[in-house]
């Protein structure tokens, strides 16, 4: 079910704007019809109001904490049951944040990434992106949303631009702490600047060389490197939020001195951020974690010429939850799986 819908469904009703803004507000919120002092009963118009237990059960329909997998670190992973079955993935993080997935599986094919591997199933509607922001809200507080869980958002662009400018308008969340990540697509660069919500922007970078990101991201839009730190640049520039470029950190593939050598080159100077995260090992997968220790020189080398370096720790190590991982775990035994997703939403 799209935002879309849910609005048009309200409309039919006999709801005015205010009336459609009053029922998505409490739901992006987690907060019950009747608080404050316009209560249902004096503000909604009759149908609205004989509706909205109907409403409100289709809404929580659309997504369901299958599991739940907390980390030491104060995050925990969860396993999220669709309507029809399918599962994704959102990250309850440290410091009031949750990851969201955008789509059920991946495209771009990611050679270190899990969820990559088994392909696009479907995408992931606008409402069910924003059910997964509810979600986390009804077990923490939520003052940012990272669209960084499964998928690629910039292939799912209506549906994500959606879910983010009802969570930018009505969720009480500032612009800024609306993170969209991509591997970099024009779409995003021509869309992104004219929206009434404009999150900031993590561009998935990776390496400095054109040929070994082809081969990371085979099936990512052809960027050089150069040419996409241009196109976050300008971004960066018109929303005044410094671009975060994310660069997973794999052991003997993207960690030598070359590399470090190509990053100042690109970054120095620029309104940036660079977010290292030593990779989250995935069973079946040729890459390796570099130590901590080395992972931190790397960091404070970057940092001490010039470029702005963030040492950080993919959230749920210690429960083997790297993106794609619980929903793989639970695809080995999907008769079960599945049976349990058809309980829960029933």
């Amino acid at each position: 079910m799209r935002i879309a819908e849910i609005r048009a469904r309200l409309r039919s009703l006999g709801a005015l704007p205010l009336h459609e803004e009053r029922v998505l507000r409490d739901w992006v919120r987690a907060m019950p019809h009747d608080r404050g002092r316009r209560r249902p009963d004096d503000f909604l118009p009759k149908r609205v109001r004989e509706s909205l237990p109907l409403i409100d059960a289709e809404l929580d329909a659309l997504a369901r904490v299958l599991s739940t997998h907390p980390g030491e670190d104060g995050s925990a992973r969860l396993l999220v049951g669709l309507a029809d079955g399918q599962t994704v993935e959102s990250v309850l993080l440290p410091r009031d944040g949750v990851c969201v997935s955008s789509q059920v599986g991946c495209a771009v094919g990611c050679q270190f990434c899990m969820t990559g591997q088994g392909g696009l199933v479907r995408q992931v509607t606008s409402g069910e992106i924003v059910a997964q922001v509810v979600l986390a809200r009804r077990q923490r507080l939520v003052k940012k949303v990272v669209f960084m869980g499964m998928g690629e958002p910039a292939h799912n662009l209506d549906n994500v631009l959606e879910a983010i400018e009802l969570l930018g308008v009505e969720a009480d969340i500032a612009h800024k702490n609306l993170v969209f990540s991509t591997v970099g697509d024009m779409r995003v660069f021509e869309r992104l600047p004219y929206s009434r919500v404009k999150p900031a922007l993590a561009l998935s970078l990776h390496t400095t060389k054109p040929a070994l990101r082809e081969r990371l991201l085979p099936r990512a839009p052809r960027f050089d490197p150069a040419d996409l730190v241009e196109e976050g640049e300008r971004y960066a520039r018109l929303t005044a939020y410094p671009i975060q470029y994310q660069w997973t950190l794999l052991e003997g593939v993207n960690d030598g001195q070359d590399e470090l050598d190509a990053i100042v080159g690109l970054l120095r100077g620029r309104y940036a951020v660079l977010n290292m995260i030593p990779y989250n090992a995935n069973p079946g997968l040729p890459f390796k974690r570099p130590g901590w220790d080395k992972a931190r020189a790397i960091a404070a080398h970057l940092h001490g010429r010039g470029v702005l370096t963030k040492l950080r720790d993919s959230a749920g190590q210690d429960v083997d939850g790297g993106c794609g991982q619980l929903r793989a775990r639970a695809l080995d035994g999907a008769p079960r799986a599945v049976q349990v997703v058809r309980r829960l939403t029933a």
